[in-house]
């Protein structure tokens, strides 16, 4: 009996290469909370941008809404400053740190 392996040099280098994308230059975005937008709003622009799922953006949008600010995105800099800079022109109040 055979079975698959999950572990092909494809998904280990996708792995590899996502891994090494989140720990490039360790840059995190900050998302602020305001009274402007709509939860909707947050929750659709964290999904294209940041690629959250339905779940991970609602959370994020609560978390913003209760303490204030929420790590959206991490990466490199290259990476956050193209996302935070879209997010600012649309009007979420966001900081690379």
């Amino acid at each position: 009996m055979t079975t698959g392996s999950l572990h092909t040099p494809e998904t280990e280098d996708k792995v590899s290469e996502e891994l090494l994308d989140t720990l490039d230059d360790g840059c995190t975005l900050m998302l602020f909370n305001d009274n402007i937008h709509t939860f909707d709003f947050v929750i659709d622009n964290l999904m294209e941008l940041c690629r959250h799922t339905y779940e991970q953006a609602l959370q994020c949008a609560w978390i913003t809404h209760c303490y204030g600010k929420c790590d959206v995105l991490h990466g490199s800099r290259e990476k956050v400053s193209g996302v935070a800079g879209i997010m600012s022109r649309r009007g979420l109040t966001v900081k690379i740190i």
